[in-house]
């Protein structure tokens, strides 16, 4: 079964590139942040063209839940212990500007609803969030009252937040932009970038591919990991009245669109076990039998080594070329803070959320010894298929019938076709 979204909509459609262009910036990657980059930056009266290796929205903008929110998790408590409050609140106004510009895009395809991020057993983190979303401006409550079929040690509920069809919003949009699709970079030079049948000379370059796939500039393979996630579409189940998310990495997700609960969970890091659709459908028939499932899907997200994206330039020495990824799972809002900071970074504007975002910050966290050790471990591993991206082997996911690579997260069908990068081409198998 496919995404829900992907149902009743008609697609835009654009041509493969073939031949030679030029362009002021030139946007890789065709899901919401790069579309919104193209968007923001034609809005400024740039010239740019935006080329998707298969079709836009064909990857995890396709398979996304779309909460609409700037509570992240449990993520200001967690920056206000690393970085300190300023930068917690600076966080905090730009995902709020980037919800609003979201809204004002969407239209009536903005529903407005309430979001919690609840514990099942540590009260005392729901407190000590709520205590500093309060501190940096945000009318937050502690709450244990919900709609979810359990009981929780608490909750921190915010108002006026959103769901929308990301679908109807990604292609209203770039109905209107100068894109190509089937049109993969194989090559990216000094101000050139080469496809199968064509090249593009660019004075700017963006990589909006989710994960970067030049691996010469910023060491995003091992800043970054990939997390798989998986969602259920239930019929002849409840309202929840909200959007809900666990704090914790293995819980799950709530929120309805029109006669449907998105139920969300199951998760693992790429490569390795999880609970997948069986848990979710486990949890399922225990607390809503008389539920039916009418689509499942799963998505793939970029996880940081601090909880922040990396939007900014791709490398120190990367002046004219840029990157957006690792938006841990909250690609919505974060696609839209990208929009806005690269379009600044374009016209050499100064952005007051760029430093916090900047791709070059520190690498010193804890994450990164848990992916060296990963990335060692799939490049000593002995076994065969071996990935093309850095040589990992290759693990086969029997829930979705797949080799996925646990190192970076590259995955491919049966087949060998590439399904999620950063790998930039198929497998022989």
């Amino acid at each position: 079964m496919k995404s829900i979204w992907k149902k009743e909509i008609s697609k835009p459609t654009f041509e493969q590139l073939r031949g030679n262009v030029k362009t002021d910036v030139l946007i890789i990657g065709g899901g919401m942040c790069g579309i919104l980059c193209a968007y923001m930056l034609k809005q400024a009266g740039v010239d740019c063209i935006l080329v998707e290796a298969d079709k836009i929205c064909s990857g995890v903008t396709g398979n996304t839940t779309a909460k609409i929110t700037f509570q992240h998790g449990l993520i200001y408590n967690k920056i206000a212990d690393k970085y300190g409050l300023e930068v917690a609140k600076k966080y905090l106004y730009s995902q709020k500007d980037a919800m609003e510009k979201l809204k004002e895009l969407a239209g009536e395809n903005f529903e407005t609803c309430n979001s919690f991020v609840y514990s099942l057993q540590n009260r005392a983190l729901i407190e000590k969030e709520v205590d500093v979303l309060n501190k940096i401006g945000v009318k937050a409550q502690f709450c244990l009252d919900t709609e979810l079929p359990f009981n929780i040690a608490g909750a921190v509920k915010t108002e006026n937040k959103g769901n929308i069809h990301p679908l109807k919003l990604a292609y209203s949009v770039a109905k209107d932009l100068k894109i190509y699709e089937d049109t993969r970079v194989t090559e990216l030079k000094p101000g050139i970038a080469v496809t199968e049948k064509g090249a593009i000379t660019a004075k700017k370059t963006i990589v909006a591919t989710h994960f970067p796939f030049i691996n010469k500039h910023g060491w995003y393979f091992i800043k970054m990991y990939q997390h798989r996630s998986y969602v259920v579409a239930l019929k002849i189940a409840p309202n929840v009245g909200g959007m809900y998310v666990d704090e914790a990495d293995d819980g799950l997700s709530f929120r309805n669109y029109n006669n449907y609960l998105l139920l969300g969970g199951g998760g693992h890091r790429t490569g390795q076990n999880g609970g997948n659709w069986e848990e979710l459908m486990k949890f399922a028939n225990k607390h809503y039998p008389e539920s039916e499932e009418v689509g499942r899907w799963a998505t793939q997200d970029c996880m940081t080594l601090d909880g922040i994206p990396y939007i900014g330039q791709y490398g120190k020495n990367t002046s004219d070329l840029y990157v957006a990824t690792g938006f841990n799972k909250w690609g919505m809002t974060s696609s839209m803070v990208s929009a806005m900071i690269l379009t600044d970074l374009v016209l050499e504007k100064e952005n007051e959320y760029a430093n916090i975002y900047a791709p070059s910050r520190s690498i010193l966290h804890p994450q990164l010894a848990i992916n060296i050790l990963e990335s060692a471990k799939g490049l000593i591993t002995p076994t065969v298929p071996r990935c093309p991206h850095l040589g990992c082997a290759l693990k086969y996911n029997k829930q979705e019938h797949s080799w996925d690579c646990p190192c970076h997260g590259s995955r491919f069908d049966s087949k060998g076709k590439l399904l999620n990068n950063p790998a930039n081409n198929d497998k022989k198998m």
